[in-house]
């Protein structure tokens, strides 16, 4: 916790509190504790009172793990702060243990002098044994000496506050995420009413179990209040947002809306086909709650009949969308070139995380950029965008159906894990402040000038007409054959052929000179430019800005265009004596931009299913740093 000028207040009946700036607490238990609705709950509260807020929720690859195995723990991380905040925080100021394997798993993330709150009921034989202990930690006081540990019988407190409700201990059992989340609401100041309001809408039909969660809620309040071992509470003050309306979101909920979004904007309705799968199944998820503003969604039987329905939907003229993980995507590849030879306009999400096949289902990676950028047969050039956080998924949504409408290609859309699951305040933006997506579909032809329409000629953008099926004097063949240009007939000739693939590629390299010219934080020349996409913007931005407060000669240039680069971004990179390239994957971005400007980037790569720490890429900003003095 970084902490400000302490404002305490005394009396008989409260402790002391004390005003901090930024607060790290990480829930963790077995999958079935409830560590993502308490940590989820901490979050709502948190972005209500007006605090910024990022997360980072840690899921099981397992359905269901064993209950107390290592491999069954569930997390879940929340920064909230005063200040304007990037990342979920490097170290744990709060950890919540439910059993051993949560302590053994996640210990080593808790700063030194930092609060350990654990249900020491759960600390008996046989879950000590499952997480691999010879003995009870919370017995030795050497190996939990660097910080403030609260053992709390947390099942026994909690089923004494629901005794009188007469419910099984199964079900009494379960309401122990709530006695955590209100212990770390007295902790840090937390106003429970959002979450007493989520409990009545949630559980309203089944009263006994709402009134079990509001009393473990309570008691755990009560506890933190009433009992000797926790000495000073905190509060952290609102953060000083820009004014509007705000709501906490994840990446794929702001996927969702800010593909409805899209469709508002062009006057069109959205058509999504998808099939599930981690980490992307929310985005299908939450269009189906959107019926009502003309969402019409399909879950289909595999990841080939997703991509085929998207391409007839957009052949039809709807905006068309599909969404999957790596391991879809591969199975998309065909479609997808399908879509590129037909030259529709339709966006592919991938929402990557680990790999190769199926790899860390449930954790986060970069390794998909050479799969969006070459990941088909041929030579099937696709424009390729990113998000940079949760609430950049709604921009970033309209931006690739923009493209894909604009230039009549199939998009791709690039998140993952991190940005997909995390959550951030998102100002909710008035309608005024979107821009327009303009599409125009040529009209009819009914005067005998049938056989002057021309499918595939091109404008100055060598974009080719977007022509609805059924409208009279518009015929024209699609299909996978390579065609003539204009014409769109079947045309195997070799030089037909070389003169369309370099058509289509001109097409996308063309995108350069109508998106953005790449922006850079910092200097605009110096030793050290820092080059990142993806979620890696909050980390990267953060350490960067913490080397600029320290004087560094360093800068941040993040991309979101991927392909085509921003038509700047040579200029930009030959103003700095280093690129330093951080990503979570081998290095392909950083293979890219070497082989696009010949120039020597150094890679920074983790491949652990976790975001980068500020402080493992402030340590290598350094180094580069210090290389470019030795040179």
């Amino acid at each position: 916790m970084a902490a400000t000028d302490a404002a305490t207040s005394e009396s008989p009946e409260q402790k002391p509190l004390e005003e901090v700036e930024t607060v790290v607490v990480r829930f963790c238990g077995d999958s079935g504790d409830g560590m993502q609705l308490a940590g989820t709950q901490l979050t709502n509260v948190s972005a209500v009172f007006g605090n910024d807020v990022v997360t980072l929720p840690d899921f099981p690859a397992e359905i269901r793990a064993p209950a107390g195995t290592l491999g069954g723990v569930s997390g879940f991380q929340i920064s909230f702060s005063s200040d304007d905040i990037f990342t979920p925080g490097d170290e744990v100021d709060t950890l919540v243990a439910m059993n051993p394997a949560a302590l053994k798993t996640n210990i080593a993330d808790l700063k030194r002098g930092g609060t350990l709150i654990v249900n020491e009921d759960a600390f008996e034989k046989g879950n000590l044994q499952k997480a691999h202990y010879d003995h009870n930690p919370l017995e030795n006081e050497v190996e939990l000496s660097n910080f403030r540990v609260h053992k709390v019988p947390m099942t026994r407190l909690t089923r004494d506050s629901v005794a009188e409700l007469g419910l099984s201990l199964k079900i009494a059992d379960r309401c122990k995420n709530f006695f955590a989340l209100g212990l770390v609401f007295w902790l840090y100041d937390r106003d429970p009413k959002p979450t007493t309001d989520w409990i009545t809408t949630k559980f309203g039909k089944n009263p006994a179990i709402a009134q079990a969660n509001m009393n473990a809620l309570t008691a755990g309040s009560n506890y933190g209040f009433s009992t000797e071992s926790f000495t000073v509470h905190y509060q952290v003050p609102p953060a000083k947002l820009p004014p509007g309306k705000y709501r906490k979101i994840t990446g794929n909920e702001a996927t969702a809306i800010g593909l409805a979004t899209a469709a508002k904007l062009s006057g069109k309705k959205l058509f999504y086909a998808g099939y599930p799968i981690t980490p992307a199944s929310d985005i299908l998820h939450e269009l189906s709650k959107l019926k009502n503003f003309g969402v019409r969604t399909c879950q289909v039987e595999d990841e080939i009949a997703a991509m085929t329905a998207v391409v007839g939907a957009a052949y039809s003229g709807e905006l068309a969308v599909t969404a999957s993980s790596g391991p879809g995507i591969c199975l998309k590849a065909e479609a997808m070139g399908l879509g590129v030879m037909t030259e529709l306009p339709m966006v592919i999400i991938n929402v990557q995380r680990g790999g190769p096949s199926t790899g860390l289902p449930t954790k986060t990676e970069q390794s998909d950029l050479m799969l969006a950028m070459y990941g088909r047969n041929g030579d099937c050039p696709l424009p390729v965008v990113a998000a940079s956080a949760p609430a950049d998924c709604f921009k970033m949504a309209q931006e690739a159906f923009r493209l894909a409408t604009e230039f009549m290609t199939p998009v791709i859309l690039l998140t993952d894990g991190y940005i997909a699951n995390g959550a951030e305040p998102w100002r909710i933006p008035e309608m005024s402040e979107l821009r327009p997506i303009e599409i125009v579909h040529p009209e009819g032809v009914t005067n005998g000038d049938e056989e002057k329409f021309l499918p595939y000629a091109r404008n100055e953008k060598l974009t080719r007409p977007w022509a609805i099926p059924g409208t009279p004097g518009l015929q024209h063949r699609v299909g996978g054959l390579e065609k003539s240009d204009g014409t769109g007939n079947v045309d195997y000739s070799p030089e037909n052929h070389e003169h369309m693939v370099k058509t289509r590629q001109a097409k996308v390299d063309g995108i350069a000179n109508f998106i953005p010219e790449q922006s850079v934080e910092g200097p605009e020349q110096g030793d050290v430019l820092v080059l990142s996409w993806g979620g890696t913007y909050g980390s990267t931005r953060t350490a960067v800005r913490e080397c600029l407060r320290a004087g560094k000669s360093v800068a941040l240039a993040h991309l979101q265009y991927l392909n085509p680069m921003p038509r700047n971004l040579g200029e930009v990179i030959s103003k700095y004596k280093r690129v330093l390239i951080p990503e979570l994957n081998t290095g392909q971005l950083r293979l890219l931009i070497r082989s696009y400007f010949l120039v020597d980037a150094v890679g920074y790569n983790k491949i652990q299913g976790k975001p980068f720490l500020v402080s493992e890429l402030v340590a290598k900003i350094d180094e580069v740093l210090a290389d470019c003095q030795d040179t």
